[in-house]
Formats: structure tokens, sequence, C-alpha cells
């Protein structure tokens, strides 16, 4: 099929390609682990994650930028109160996007074209990407809402990281250039457009290493093709038991021990 900003996020887009958020769904990331069956069942239209505030914040900014803001407005009304006003968290999302508007370099990185979608054969799979801000022959730009820019993760056996590698943004980054050179023959830098919920926003533009998504790249292959069996319904899911679809679907068969509670990111 081919893809359009319609159909882009539709179920039968996402069967047909593999994206990032699906290979994180799968594989997880350093500080959220995959579930295989939750992922399935996301795919299959019988999950549907929340929509948490946090996130509609996030979505809040990214709609202005793609200048989609009204119509996401009209399909989210619970971000207004009962007097037709901007719940005080949307009103924060404001707060961001004048702060992001008045810095030059931050607007600069935001100006290439909004929402490109690109395609391409990648580890024998089809992919799909959007791109936040395509400067073509300059840089892929995605942009991000955290809750900080600076805080330190904990991940069990590695340490303190930034958000970047704990959430995965690197292998974002890896799949974005990848597809981008697979379809123009350029390898661009990525970075990512970044501002924080924090009382007073913070903002900045990060340079992703190249070194990390080259890391990323050369070991997804095998994973991959584990994806694509499970998709084609070929093997059979495994359970991380943690996710919220785990628990929601969970039967009891025996008791457990105190040191089973601790989870492994």
């Amino acid at each position: 099929m081919i893809l359009t900003q319609e159909n882009y996020y539709s179920k039968e887009a996402n069967q047909e390609y593999l994206s990032v958020s699906q290979y994180k769904d799968f594989c997880g990331t350093i500080g959220r682990v995959g579930c295989e069956e939750q992922a399935l069942a996301k795919l299959n239209g019988y999950w549907e994650m929340e929509k948490t505030t946090a996130l509609l914040v996030g979505s809040y900014v990214d709609s202005h930028f793609e200048g989609t803001l009204d119509l996401f407005k009209a399909q989210n009304p619970e971000i207004f109160t009962k007097k037709g006003e901007l719940k005080a968290e949307y009103r924060k999302a404001e707060e961001i996007i004048n702060r992001i508007e008045r810095d030059p370099l931050f607007m600069m990185f935001m100006s290439g074209e909004k929402q490109k979608i690109f395609t391409a054969d990648l580890f024998g799979a089809k992919w799909k990407v959007k791109l936040d801000s395509y400067l073509p022959g300059k840089c892929i730009v995605d942009l991000k809402v955290m809750k900080s820019l600076r805080e330190a993760h904990y991940a069990k056996d590695m340490g303190l990281m930034d958000f970047v590698r704990f959430w995965g943004y690197d292998i974002q980054a890896a799949v974005y250039q990848e597809v981008v050179r697979i379809n123009t023959g350029e390898r661009l830098p990525f970075y990512i457009a970044a501002a924080s919920k924090e009382k007073v926003p913070d903002i900045e533009i990060i340079q992703i290493p190249q070194e990390w998504m080259n890391d990323c790249l050369s070991g997804m292959e095998m994973n991959v093709s584990k994806i694509l069996s499970l998709k084609n319904g070929e093997i059979d899911p495994i359970r991380c038991e943690v996710c919220d679809w785990c628990k929601h679907t969970k039967i009891l068969k025996s008791p457990i021990w105190p040191d089973n509670l601790i989870g492994e990111v």
C-alpha cells in the first residue's frame, strides 16, 4: 500500500510495515521491557494503550508544529474544562511552544518539511518512518517533549544514562537515518529537538553520535527476523508479565518468591 498522512497509522499500514515504535514494542529498550504478546495485541486491534496526560501534552506540542493543532483539539476534547478553557497541563504545553518559538536555533532545526514519509526495505522488512522536520541534504530532526532533559535514568547492570539511550531514541535515529539514506543516497545527521515539561521549560538541540546509530543497526537484523515471524503467526509470542496487557490477562498458576517481584530494567 502507498502511505499517506491519513493512513500512516492505520491497522493495515502497521500490518504491512514495521516502524520504530513497533520494533520497540516487541524488543523493548534499555528503559522499557518489550512484550511480544502485547505488541501483537496492539497490532491486531484488541489492545489499545491509554492516552495519558503526559502523552497528550507531548502530542499537543507536536500537533502545533505539524500545523494540525485544531484537529488535535477536536479529537481530544478531554483537554478542555467544562468552561471550554485549556486544562492546566495543556496551558503548560502552550508555555513550551512559546519557549521553543523564541529560540532561533531551535526554530531553524524545526523549519524543514513536516511529517515527511519515507519507506524502505531493511533487514528483510518493509519499514515506514515519518520525520518531524526534514531538511533535504542537511539533517533529520525529531521533536521530543520530555519530563526533563537532564534527569539521569538508572538501568540494571548499566548504571545511569541519558534519556536518549534509556528510551531507545538512538534506535529511532538509526532507522530514520538508514531509511532516508536508502531513498536519497545521503547519510544525514540526526538531531533531537528537545524541550522539557519543567516549571521553567528547558530546550536543547541534541545530535545523536554516528557510532550510536551504527551500533543500533548492527544488532537489529536478528530481532527483525523474529518480529516478522511473530507478525506472520509462525511462532508464538513471549509474555513479559510486567506490562499492562500481561497484568490484564494474567492467570495465576502458583505462588512466587519476593525476588520474582524485581524486574530486569
